[in-house]
């Protein structure tokens, strides 16, 4: 049966602008939007249900292009320990860092990874999300990888949510293969992503290129594999220095290059000619005092789609807010509300690969929408925390929280 969605304001993101429908109706059918526009000229739909929205600002269902929600252990004592002036290298020699939480990770089971994971994940569903992507990363070995992507894939099977799978092994170097990167590639390519996309666990292939991980020619092996397996490709790049990363990930047509302080024009020239959408991640930067800020001005120059993300991760993004980070994007990164609005819908499911069905209000897409009780489109950037009256819609169906 059809539904009728009334009484509201659409900002429907169309083209990465707010393109407002004032007094607007949307009419879904199942999991998909029929027709949407001006209330007055709603074509005769029949029998059709009939929902008030209140005078709403409808947009998208928001979308975390970024995360790593699936983890094990608590870094919040690290936190503590760098406020107090102990460096991230004096932690790290100590057993803490991403070591940590890989122990962490390993040692826990399928369920406790889910249950910590749903915790985190539902605070993101109350802000508005309905599309969320995972990624692994903190297993580093097969049995934990694989453990990590099951969780990920459970998530979107019993919270209403999509959620999509990334394999992020090359994220960082296992203790077993110390001083070995070379050989940790070598698995990931022949063992690892052959065995998980056998298993039908990953969407995508990430990798961290990175001088404190792996560099672009140890990147590109596994970027070569995930194409021989049909698998799109990600990259975290120039997050802490220039590798002209995300110009290999576009020589990759990759979906998304993600940070980007240290990214030059020449990296952006690149993306805009491949049409890979530049991550920013305003929760890592601003977590780690960082002052080198993305190259804002180059993106715009050459057309570079921009998304945001929250990052949600134990040690540099802690971040279980996606407005929030709409927020920092306009005060740390100077983009408009319209610009960061787009990098959480339109933009965002481009840099899933989705951008054909999600991230905008049009007829033929999945109704996937939030209808929030707020006075212009500005405020959902504007205001800072706080649970914002809403109701959201996925798939058609109003969630329940």
């Amino acid at each position: 049966m059809k539904t009728l969605w009334q009484n509201c304001h659409v900002a429907s993101m169309a083209n990465g602008a707010y393109s407002i429908i004032e007094d607007a109706a949307i009419v879904t059918e199942g999991v998909h939007i029929v027709w949407i526009g001006p209330r007055a000229e709603v074509p005769d739909q029949g029998d059709i249900k009939t929902v008030d929205l209140n005078g709403a600002w409808v947009t998208p269902g928001l979308i975390d292009c970024h995360t790593h929600t699936v983890f094990g252990g608590n870094r919040s004592g690290e936190f503590e320990q760098r406020l107090q002036g102990v460096s991230y290298a004096e932690i790290a020699a100590a057993g803490g860092g991403i070591a940590s939480t890989v122990r962490a990770t390993r040692a826990a089971s399928e369920e406790e990874l889910f249950a910590s994971a749903k915790r985190r994940l539902q605070q993101l569903l109350k802000d508005g999300v309905t599309t969320v992507e995972i990624k692994s990363g903190y297993g580093l070995d097969l049995a934990s990888e694989r453990k990590m992507l099951r969780v990920a894939r459970q998530l979107g099977e019993q919270l209403p949510v999509t959620v999509r799978n990334t394999c992020l092994a090359a994220h960082a170097l296992p203790p077993e293969y110390k001083d070995r990167a070379d050989d940790y590639i070598a698995h990931i390519c022949s063992d690892m992503l052959p065995a998980l996309a056998a298993e039908n666990l990953v969407d995508a292939v990430d990798a961290f290129c990175e001088y404190l991980a792996f560099s672009t020619e140890q990147v590109e092996q596994v970027f070569i594999k995930a194409g021989q397996l049909g698998l799109p490709v990600k990259l975290h790049a120039e997050q802490l220095s220039s590798m002209h990363g995300s110009s290999l990930a576009a020589r990759y047509q990759a979906l998304s290059a993600d940070h980007l302080e240290f990214m030059t024009e020449e990296d952006a020239i690149a993306m805009a000619a491949s049409d890979t959408v530049a991550v920013l991640l305003p929760g890592a930067f601003y977590f780690l005092r960082e002052t080198q800020l993305p190259p804002m001005d180059a993106l715009r120059k050459h057309g570079v789609k921009i998304a945001i993300a929250t990052d949600l991760n134990p040690g540099t993004s802690p971040g279980l807010s996606l407005r929030l980070m709409l927020n920092m994007a306009c005060t740390l990164f100077r983009m408009t509300p319209e610009e960061a609005l787009a990098g959480a819908t339109i933009h965002a499911a481009q840099a899933l690969g989705m951008a054909d069905t999600h991230g905008s209000l049009e007829a033929g897409k999945v109704a996937d929408f939030v209808a929030w009780n707020i006075e212009r489109p500005a405020d959902l950037a504007y205001w800072l925390g706080g649970d914002i009256e809403k109701r959201v819609v996925r798939h058609g169906v109003e969630s329940t929280f």
